[in-house]
C-alpha cells in the first residue's frame, strides 16, 4: 500500500452495453477494468437484474453484472439499487480489494419516476489505522434534482463521517454546469482530483468527443498522486462516458 497508493476508479458502465445499445460489452468492459489495476472501483449504471436482457441478449451473464466484473479479482462489493421496474433494476456498486465494514445504500431521489441513490462503504486499508470512507453517487439530469441530491449527500456525511477520517466521493455528477464544486469545496473542504493535479475538471461525456464534466473524484483527508482521462483505445469503443483513474496516499 505504500508503495503503489490506493488507486480508484470511477465508470458509468451504461449497462454493459456500447454506445447506441447496439451491443454487450461487458466482457470488454471487465477486460479493461482488470488492465486498469484500481483497488476501488466506483461504478454506476450497473445492472442488477434484467428479465428481458436475460431472454435475449447473447453472452449476458448468469449472475448480477457486478458480480461478473468482481469475480476473481475484486473480492468484496456492495451494490445499492437506484432504479427499480418490471424487468429487474440498476444502480451503483462499489468493487474493493479490501473488505467492507459497513455499507449502506441511501435513498436521495425527490422524484419516484427518477430514482437516484447514494452508497456510502467504509473499508480499512492494510497497515492503517484509519477507516475509508467511500461514496459513490450517479445524480440527476435536473437542476432542482441535483440540487437536493448534493444537500442530502452533504448531510450524509456531516453526519456519517469523522472530518480527520479519509473520504473519497466518485462518480458521474450530471454537473456539467458546476453547481456541485463550491458547496463541497466551502462546507465539506472536499477537492476534485483532477482539477487538482490538471487545473480543470476532465470532459468525460461523450467518451468518443468528451466536452462535458460529467465524472469526478473528490477527497479529503489523503494526498493525491495522479489522475487521468482514459481515452484511449478500448475505453472509447465501450460506455459512453470516458473513465477517470487517480491513486492517493495516506
Amino acid at each position: 500500500m505504500k508503495e503503489r497508493g490506493l488507486r480508484v476508479l470511477t465508470y458509468n458502465i451504461h449497462k454493459g452495453f456500447n454506445v447506441g445499445n447496439r451491443s454487450l460489452v461487458l466482457q470488454q468492459i471487465r477486460e479493461a477494468l482488470i488492465a486498469a489495476d484500481a483497488d476501488l472501483l466506483f461504478l454506476q449504471e450497473m445492472q442488477g437484474k434484467h428479465l428481458r436482457h436475460q431472454k435475449k441478449v447473447e453472452n449476458w451473464p448468469e449472475r448480477s453484472q457486478f458480480e461478473f466484473i468482481a469475480e476473481g479479482v475484486w473480492p468484496f462489493f456492495a451494490y445499492g439499487k437506484n432504479a427499480i421496474y418490471d424487468a429487474g433494476h440498476h444502480g451503483n456498486a462499489i468493487l474493493s480489494k479490501y473488505p467492507f465494514e459497513s455499507w449502506e445504500n441511501i435513498n436521495v431521489s425527490p422524484f419516484p419516476w427518477a430514482s437516484r441513490s447514494l452508497l456510502h462503504g467504509v473499508i480499512r486499508l492494510p497497515l492503517s489505522s484509519q477507516d475509508v470512507h467511500i461514496v459513490c453517487i450517479h445524480f440527476g439530469l435536473i437542476g432542482r434534482e441535483r440540487r437536493q441530491q448534493i444537500g442530502k449527500l452533504c448531510d450524509r456525511i456531516d453526519s456519517h463521517v469523522p472530518r480527520d477520517s479519509p473520504l473519497i466521493v466518485a462518480g458521474d455528477f450530471n454537473d456539467w454546469r458546476g453547481q456541485a464544486s463550491r458547496l463541497f469545496h466551502d462546507h465539506l473542504h472536499l477537492q476534485e482530483v483532477f482539477l487538482e493535479t490538471h487545473g480543470r475538471y476532465a470532459r468525460t461525456f461523450p467518451a468518443w468527443l468528451p466536452f462535458l464534466k460529467m465524472d469526478r473524484i473528490y477527497y479529503r483527508g489523503l494526498i493525491p498522486v495522479s489522475c487521468d482521462r482514459l481515452t484511449h483505445s478500448p475505453w472509447r469503443m465501450l460506455s459512453d462516458h470516458a473513465p477517470l483513474a487517480a491513486t492517493f496516499i495516506l
